[in-house]
């Protein structure tokens, strides 16, 4: 199915991206020269690393790869598939995409109070917002592709699962026009390369 290999394949950027962002994390907490100063201050490099990483996720991983989900795939198998998928849609994958966005959220509150005033709480709490969304969306991307996608791959009907692709390369051409693939697929390549 079109759909579901689509967004396996954008889960595996997300991956990536969360990658980088664990060995950022880490190499602050190193106190690597790369992302600290000689008093322990975040670069402004690194500083930019962490808004980039929100536009990814914001952009990319949240309105690009999710607004496939909530737009298409997912209406559909609520639809479609009785409560087991009224279940696992509403009560589980639409909580944690909305948890990773109280995650972002938070990251951005923490960079700003900390270009503000250098202090450690306010680093911890970029780091401890930036890893809490790092490990939402491991776990969460990695139950999407073993569990929700199987589910709709194995009970769908062909017309349904039809519909769905027609659906998804609509979106993609349209999301291609506005140059979406291209700029964060660029960001991403940029990021981990980095790290």
């Amino acid at each position: 199915m079109y759909a579901i290999d689509l967004m396996v394949k954008e889960h595996s950027d997300i991956q990536k991206m969360i990658g980088g962002m664990h060995k950022l994390c880490c190499m602050i907490l190193e106190n690597q020269d790369s992302v600290c100063d000689e008093k322990s201050v975040l670069t402004d490099a690194a500083i930019q690393h962490f808004y980039n990483f929100i536009d990814f996720t914001r952009d990319y991983a949240d309105h690009h790869h999710h607004g496939k989900e909530e737009k298409i795939l997912f209406p559909v198998m609520t639809a479609h598939l009785g409560k087991m998928a009224e279940n696992l849609v509403t009560h589980g994958m639409l909580v944690e995409h909305d948890l990773g966005r109280s995650h972002i959220r938070a990251l951005e509150t923490s960079l700003k109070l900390y270009q503000e005033n250098q202090k450690t709480e306010h680093k911890l709490s970029i780091i401890t917002e930036a890893m809490g969304y790092s490990n939402l969306l491991l776990l969460h991307t990695e139950k999407e592709n073993s569990v929700v996608y199987t589910f709709a791959e194995r009970m769908l009907s062909l017309e349904l699962k039809d519909k769905i692709d027609v659906d998804c390369k609509a979106f993609e051409e349209e999301q291609s026009k506005l140059g979406i693939q291209e700029k964060y697929l660029k960001m991403l390549n940029d990021f981990i390369s980095a790290y």
